[in-house]
């Protein structure tokens, strides 16, 4: 089966009170990402879409389903590392002089950016990804969900050590072909032509 793997589109800046969980919807920028995506992708045959739970990706999936007029499946085991985090700051505003933000500055990163450490987080998208390709043999599906969930997917897959040298630009595209025996084979990283002008190099 193919997996197209999607980056949501570029989120507003979200910060609830402690004990909260921000879950931003996306931008204006962000929601012409997502209408060049479906313009991308409605030409792909598409059987399935596939979203994670937060906000971010089921809003970047929402163009194409309504296009192709399929429902969204929802799979919470994809969503992204920092879902606990009652903050959520685009890369691109990320300062050490932002006060709400020096933090990713400081101390242990892996620690900010895994709220419940790495390796449940790894060992939950690979569970969730399994999940995807144990119902959807032969199909082709659209899978919409976050950077540090596609980086640490291919990790898996390439076997390369460092997930942070996986960068994962908002709607960028991965495709991935996953045979029923187990063997998954990476045909691209991070397609971004359609969305090349919209995206802070």
């Amino acid at each position: 089966m193919d997996l197209f793997i999607v980056r949501h589109g570029r989120p507003v800046r979200q910060v609830v009170g402690e004990g909260e969980t921000a879950d931003p919807g996306l931008s204006e920028m962000g929601l012409e990402q997502a209408r060049r995506t479906a313009d991308l992708l409605e030409a792909e045959r598409i059987d399935h879409i596939v979203s994670s739970t937060m906000r971010r990706a089921h809003d970047t999936a929402a163009p194409l389903a309504t296009r192709l007029g399929y429902e969204i499946e929802q799979i919470d085991d994809i969503k992204e590392s920092d879902h606990r985090s009652s903050m959520y700051v685009p890369l691109e505003e990320i300062s050490a002089d932002d006060p709400e933000t020096a933090h990713y500055f400081e101390g242990d990163l892996m620690e900010v950016i895994f709220s419940d450490g790495y390796h449940v987080f790894e060992d939950r998208v690979v569970s969730g990804f399994q999940q995807i390709i144990d119902t959807n043999r032969s199909k082709r599906v659209a899978v919409f969900c976050h950077g540090m969930v596609t980086a640490v997917f291919l990790k898996t897959i390439l076997g390369v050590h460092d997930v942070f040298s996986l960068k994962i630009d908002y709607c960028g595209v991965t495709r991935v072909q996953a045979a029923s025996g187990g063997h998954r084979t990476v045909r691209s990283v991070n397609e971004t032509q359609h969305v090349r002008d919209l995206i802070e190099w």
